[in-house]
């Protein structure tokens, strides 16, 4: 009998728990989703006929494979060449709504607090605080036992309860002055984005965010201003550990807009859309799966 069928349907009925383990060891749901393809992979291929709680056996695949992705953690973008003027910053394919819901469920400050975690305090951290996974079952996972399974877990907590004493200031507020200028951009708030800004802010696009839709360059907090309301769709991200913004419709990375920041003000933003750029680029994505 093929038992495939079968396979699939428990497979999905345990996927969305997959995604939320994956989406939050890995802070990007497009790793997430890969992560969970491969479990269904390893899932398909073995044999679990002895398997009593299928559900823990594919947690403990899927934390598995994030740990190995957090230890080589390296992000690469595939876009097609001739693929990325196609459109313009005003997508009308996006759901303004339904991006702020996703962008509004995590912070860039909580991401680079988690990013700063190693990968086994990390996996320690999620499977057990955020899905109260024992650390008996998590211990063979990280290649601790549970005791020092605990350990990781309670180093991870500290960072991320008390993260000021664990990070310079100076990241935290520039990943809050992200997540401020974000959300003012979705609000259209013409008002806000100005305050964020420096005075003498400056905007640089290069060819291919012309190309859709950005100017050249602009000067001043109003000028940039005027164009940031346009980056309602942006999402967070960390750019080598700095923070920064995607615009991704319908999952394609487009452009990303990375800051230069001058005391609590913005004072540059660079619009890059050139795809041999952006390839280039080591972006960690803040995905939909924290709501």
């Amino acid at each position: 009998m093929d038992e495939r069928p079968w396979l699939a349907t428990k497979f999905e009925e345990y996927r969305p728990r997959l995604t939320a383990v994956a989406s939050r060891m890995l802070g990007s749901r497009i790793e997430a989703d890969d992560a969970v393809q491969e479990a269904w992979i390893r899932f398909s291929r073995s044999d679990t006929s002895g398997v009593e709680n299928l559900e823990a056996w594919l947690t403990t695949v899927v934390s598995r494979v994030c740990l190995n992705t957090l230890q080589s953690r390296r992000a690469r973008w595939s876009l097609p060449l001739n693929d990325v003027c196609d459109t313009s910053f005003e997508d009308t394919g996006s759901d303004p709504e339904r991006e702020a819901l996703l962008a509004d469920s995590v912070g860039l400050a909580l991401l680079i607090v988690l990013d700063s975690l190693t990968p086994t305090e990390r996996v320690a951290f999620v499977l057990h605080d955020m899905f109260a996974v024992s650390f008996e079952d998590i211990a063979p996972i990280v290649g601790r036992n549970a005791a020092a399974t605990r350990q990781l877990a309670s180093r991870a907590r500290r960072r991320v309860q008390h993260p000021d004493a664990e990070h310079g200031r100076d990241r935290l507020q520039q990943a809050r002055l992200v997540d401020a200028f974000l959300a003012a951009a979705r609000r259209g708030d013409f008002s806000a984005l100005v305050e964020l800004l420096d005075p003498d802010a400056v905007l640089r696009c290069d060819s291919a965010a012309v190309a859709i839709g950005g100017p050249e360059q602009a000067r001043g907090a109003e000028a940039v201003a005027a164009f940031s309301k346009r980056a309602r769709g942006a999402r967070p991200a960390l750019l080598d550990g700095i923070p920064a913004a995607v615009w991704m419709p319908r999952g394609q990375l487009r452009v990303a807009l990375l800051f230069t920041f001058s005391a609590e003000t913005i004072a540059v933003i660079e619009a890059v859309a050139e795809p041999a750029r952006l390839a280039t680029l080591d972006l960690v994505v803040v995905g939909d799966a924290w709501s």
